[in-house]
C-alpha cells in the first residue's frame, strides 16, 4: 500500500516518475488544472482588490475523486506538477480544493520540481522540498485576471460588430497591434527601381560570381543604377571591354575570423529551428517536445530525455556543460574543447531564467544510439536538440575570409566574396539554420 501521494500534470509523466521512486509512493495526474474562474460576469472584482472567484472544473472531476481516495491512505503529499507558473498555480489550486472538501486535515503537503525526469532528478527533487511559491501563483493569477478582465468584455464587442466566435485577449491585442503597425510601414513604403549587376566566372573548373562594385573609379551606391536602360547599357560596355582584353585579378584580400555557436534552445528559438529544419509548427513542436520530457521507453529503461521544453533560459547547468565537454574530448578531439566552458546569458528583459535551456537528460545517448528506437518525429527533434547542446560547448570554427577584386584594365571593379574553412570547430556537428533563404557570398568557396 503506497504511503506517500505524488500529484503531477499529465499521466504519461506519471507512469515515468512511478517507477522511479518505487512501491511507496502512488503517482496520480491532475490532467492539468482542476479549478478555474467561474464562466460568469464577476468572476475578477476590480473593486475588490481583484478578488478571484473560482469553481471547480467539471471534466477533471473524476480525477479529483481519485486523487482524493489516494489521499485517504497516504501519510503525505507531493505536488510535482510543472516547474513555472502555471504547474505552480495547479498545485496551489488542488490544495485549496483539498482543504475547502476537507480532505487534507493535518497531512503535509509540499512542493517538488525537477527540470528533467530522470531518476536521479527526480529523487533529488523529493530528497529537497518546498513550500508552494505564492509569487509564482499570484503572476499566474494576474496573467488569469487579465484574460478574463479583456476577454470577457472585449469579446461580445467582436461578436456584434465583427464576426462570431472571435476572441480578444492579452496575447492577440498585442498581435492585432503589431499586425496594424507592420500594415502601415507596407503600405507608407514607396518603391524604388534599383539594378545590380553580376558575372558568372569559371576558374580551374570551378563556377562563381562577381558583383560590380565600382563604375567610372567610384563605388556603386545601392540606388546608383536605378533603370533598365542604364544597367543594359553599363552590361554592355563591360562586355565590350571583355572581348579587348581578359579579366585579370588584381587583389587578393584574406582576413581570418572566428565563428561562434549558437547558444542552447529556449522554447522560441527551438520552435523557429524545427521549422527552418523540420518543417513543424510551433503545436507540433511542442507536442514531440512533451512526449521527450515526459519519458519515452527506449528497451531497457522509461526516461525523460530532455529537459524541460518551456524556458526562455539560456544557461546550462555546471554538470550538463561538464558532461558535453567530456564528451566532445572523447568524441571528436582535444582541439574541439574551447579552454574554458561558455555560459550564455540570454538578452531578453524579464526573461525567467529559473530553468535551463532545452538539453538531452544525457548527453552520451546519441541519436545514433535511438535511431530505429524513436518514433521518426520524436528522433528527428531529438537529433536537432542533442546536436545543438554539443555544439554550443565546441571550439569557434575559424575561416579565412576571401575578397577578390577583377578588371580588364578598365574603370569598372568585379568583386567576388568567399571563405575557406580552416578549422570546423561547432560546425562539425550543426549549423544554425537562417530564414533569409539568399545566398550568403561569405559561404562560397572561391577557386584559388
Amino acid at each position: 500500500m503506497a504511503h506517500q501521494l505524488v500529484i503531477v500534470e499529465s499521466p504519461a509523466k506519471a507512469k515515468t516518475i512511478q517507477k522511479y521512486l518505487g512501491d511507496d509512493f502512488e503517482v496520480l495526474a491532475s490532467y492539468g488544472h482542476v479549478r478555474d474562474l467561474r464562466p460568469k460576469e464577476g468572476a475578477v472584482d476590480p473593486e475588490q482588490d481583484f478578488a478571484m472567484r473560482y469553481e471547480a472544473i467539471e471534466r477533471n472531476e473524476r480525477h479529483v475523486e481519485a486523487i482524493i481516495k489516494a489521499l485517504r491512505k497516504a501519510d503525505k503529499l507531493w505536488l510535482a506538477t510543472d516547474p513555472d507558473r502555471e504547474g505552480e498555480a495547479i498545485s496551489w489550486h488542488l490544495v485549496e480544493l483539498l482543504r475547502e472538501r476537507k480532505q487534507l486535515g493535518n497531512k503535509p503537503a509540499q512542493r517538488v520540481v525537477f527540470h528533467e525526469i530522470t531518476k536521479k532528478a527526480v529523487q533529488e527533487a523529493i530528497a529537497n522540498p518546498r513550500e508552494i511559491a505564492m509569487d509564482l501563483v499570484n503572476a499566474q493569477q494576474a496573467r488569469r485576471a487579465l484574460d478574463y478582465l479583456v476577454g470577457f468584455n472585449l469579446s461580445p464587442l467582436l461578436w456584434r460588430k465583427v464576426r462570431p466566435g472571435l476572441s480578444a485577449g492579452r496575447v492577440q491585442s498585442a498581435a492585432l497591434r503589431l499586425i496594424c503597425e507592420r500594415e502601415d510601414e507596407i503600405e507608407a513604403f514607396v518603391s524604388q527601381e534599383y539594378w545590380t549587376i553580376a558575372a558568372r566566372l569559371l576558374h580551374s573548373d570551378s563556377e562563381f560570381s562577381g558583383r560590380l562594385t565600382h563604375w567610372q573609379n567610384k563605388k556603386l551606391e545601392q540606388f546608383d543604377i536605378n533603370n533598365e536602360t542604364q544597367a543594359e547599357s553599363i552590361r554592355s560596355s563591360m562586355e565590350a571591354d571583355m572581348q579587348q582584353q581578359p579579366l585579370q585579378v588584381r587583389e587578393v584580400e584574406r582576413k581570418s575570423r572566428q565563428r561562434q555557436p549558437a547558444a542552447p534552445f529556449t522554447t522560441s528559438t527551438l520552435q523557429q529551428e524545427a521549422s527552418r529544419k523540420l518543417g513543424f509548427n510551433a503545436s507540433r513542436t511542442m507536442r514531440v517536445a512533451q512526449q521527450l520530457y515526459e519519458g519515452i521507453n527506449i528497451g531497457s529503461e522509461t526516461v525523460g530525455l530532455i529537459s524541460y521544453m518551456r524556458t526562455d533560459a539560456v544557461n546550462l547547468s555546471e554538470e550538463a556543460i561538464a558532461d558535453i565537454r567530456g564528451f566532445i574530448d572523447g568524441h571528436y578531439g582535444h582541439e574541439f574543447v574551447p579552454e574554458s566552458p561558455r555560459r550564455y546569458k540570454t538578452k531578453t528583459k524579464n526573461a525567467q531564467e529559473a530553468h535551463e535551456a532545452v538539453r538531452p537528460t544525457d548527453i552520451s545517448r546519441t541519436p545514433e544510439m535511438l535511431q530505429g528506437i524513436l518514433e521518426k518525429d520524436l528522433w528527428r527533434l531529438y537529433d536537432l536538440i542533442w546536436k545543438r547542446s554539443v555544439a554550443c560547448q565546441m571550439a569557434p570554427a575559424r575561416l579565412d575570409m576571401v575578397a577578390v577584386d577583377m578588371d580588364a584594365g578598365t574603370h569598372w571593379t568585379l568583386r567576388a566574396n568567399g571563405s575557406t574553412v580552416t578549422f570546423p570547430g561547432f560546425m562539425a556537428v550543426y549549423l544554425e539554420g537562417k530564414d533569409d533563404t539568399n545566398e550568403d557570398e561569405s559561404n562560397r568557396i572561391l577557386p584559388p
